[in-house]
């Protein structure tokens, strides 16, 4: 049996299990999942079992949870057609059905309390929804023409287009420098290549966009060959069968996946993003080819919660930059792209991708303390790298990640987005797999996979700031830069950050790149 099948029979045979459990031991009358790896050529078989299933059922809870992940994103958007994706999933959602309206959706939905909604990423568009049980005979219906029977009016078009064009050029450029700065480091790591535009489009693609085309992309890229149906909560096998009957009307066939080149090479290392702010936001990353299924996945994952937990008080960056030195308000790191879930602190799942990168982000500097706030977070990273991890702080790791990976998974909804990333990544379910590994990690092991792949060399950095081009100077010289604190520092806090102003940046006139803010996401 290979890994991939491994992976697909433990999927199977949880939810079997989870299934009789919930019928009170008695066998359904019929297989209530069909848990086959995502790249998995359609079997030939009748159309309903073409749909890949995730059930995750839980008596306990009144909610029907539902994730219906398609293997489709932003890479799908043609090129001059940014935001293709985005926009055909936010009308089919929020666009009304043949039977109703937008405002007569929104109607039948209120009184259910139900959830609907949508999120595209680069690869994944997943569609969630959540309703009482209750209440499934009368959504479910609803859900079924979300997807089958979009009203495609030219009306809710136009307002759904002018929503997407607002959120590029009134929030993403005006309203939030920190996404600002992390979508801009996205399209540096990745310019020229499927993964370089902002999923929510370019104004120029968004422009271009007629209803017909959003149409047509439907039939390209929401398919069965592409969807994962993933069913949590008060389900079983029955619902999920008559679900995944109603979506075999689905189209059946899509077109290929994009091809991904691996990420581009360019000379530009640094993009600084001029705009009229009171602080500077950086992040600063590399792409790397580690995948959950390596080896070296778990160690460097512990190894870069302890150098950078997300929103977390205990990780080397946030202590040296925060802790120490009051730079700024957090500072943290990833081995993969991250995404916050709402206004949390955990990982949204449905955002896998087939390439990755790690990245840095430190929350907005003031403007004086910017380039010894960038070198600050490049000397953290030389020493992790150079003197590694102690015991203690690997054994602090492992306690705290045995715990808080558990607060990743607590609603159901959240543990169908892990399982169906785990379908995605072809690997057995990772945070479990990552806490049975934990006592087995050492200090040795976690140092040697980051120093395998974290490559210093190779970071791209974008500073969103005010005086980009006087900041340019400034990196470009390499002159040392101090910083002078309001308040007393402990002696070996100074005498450190000797060493991190003069920490050297080697840039090149070539490698250092200015745009104004209306320039990005702009063609």
């Amino acid at each position: 049996m290979t890994r991939r099948d491994r992976s697909s029979a433990v999927l199977l045979c949880a939810s079997v299990a989870l299934a009789l459990l919930a019928a009170g031991c008695k066998a359904p009358p019929r297989k209530p999942t069909r848990s086959r790896p995502i790249d998995a050529a359609p079997r030939k078989a009748r159309p309903a079992e073409e749909i890949r299933t995730v059930l995750l059922p839980s008596p306990e809870v009144p909610i029907v949870s539902v994730r219906l992940t398609f293997l489709s994103g932003s890479v799908d958007d043609p090129k001059g057609k940014e935001g293709l994706t985005a926009l055909t999933a936010a009308l089919m959602v929020k666009g009304g059905t043949l039977a109703l309206t937008a405002a007569s959706l929104l109607e039948r939905l209120f009184p259910m309390a139900a959830y609907l909604d949508v999120r595209v990423e680069k690869e994944m568009t997943t569609f969630v929804a959540r309703v009482h049980r209750d209440h499934w005979p009368r959504f479910e219906p609803i859900l079924v023409d979300v997807l089958l029977r979009p009203r495609w009016d030219a009306k809710e078009f136009a307002r759904l287009r002018t929503e997407a064009l607002n959120d590029v050029r009134k929030h993403l450029r005006t309203g939030d420098d920190e996404l600002l700065g992390k979508e801009a480091l996205q399209g540096l790591l990745y310019r020229g290549h499927p993964y370089g535009h902002y999923a929510g489009g370019t104004v120029r693609g968004l422009t271009r966009l007629t209803v017909e085309e959003l149409k047509a992309h439907a039939q390209r890229v929401f398919t069965r060959a592409r969807l994962v149906l993933g069913l949590g909560g008060a389900v079983d096998a029955a619902l999920a069968d008559r679900l995944g009957s109603a979506l075999v009307a689905l189209p059946a066939a899509s077109q290929a996946r994009t091809p991904l080149p691996p990420p581009p090479s360019h000379p530009v290392r640094v993009l600084l993003v001029e705009k009229e702010c009171r602080s500077t936001a950086i992040s600063l990353g590399h792409p790397h080819g580690l995948k959950r299924v390596d080896p070296d996945f778990f160690p460097a994952f512990v190894g870069n919660s302890a150098f950078g937990e997300h929103r977390q008080f205990g990780g080397r960056l946030f202590e040296a930059l925060r802790g120490q030195r009051g730079l700024n308000y957090g500072d943290y790191s990833y081995l993969e792209h991250f995404v916050q879930d709402g206004y949390g602190t955990y990982p949204a799942p449905s955002v896998a991708r087939r390439q990755q990168y790690f990245s840095i982000w430190l929350r907005p500097v003031e403007h004086p303390h910017r380039v010894f706030a960038l070198r600050a977070a490049l000397h953290e990273l030389g020493k992790l790298l150079a003197t590694g991890l102690t015991d203690d702080e690997v054994t602090r790791t492992r306690g705290f990640l045995k715990g808080y990976t558990r607060m990743w998974e607590q609603t159901v909804g959240r543990r169908l987005g892990f399982a169906i990333d785990d379908l995605y990544y072809e690997s057995a379910p990772t945070l479990e797999g990552l806490r049975r590994s934990l006592p087995r990690l050492n200090a040795r092991q976690i140092n040697e996979a980051l120093r395998r792949h974290l490559r210093p060399e190779q970071l791209r950095i974008v500073m969103v700031t005010k005086g980009a081009q006087a900041l340019r100077k400034e990196l470009l010289s390499g002159e040392a830069s101090p910083i002078v604190y309001p308040s007393p520092k402990p002696a070996a806090v100074l005498a450190e950050d000797k060493e991190i102003a003069r920490h050297p940046l080697r840039l090149r006139p070539e490698e250092v790149e200015v745009r104004a803010v209306d320039e990005l996401f702009e063609e």
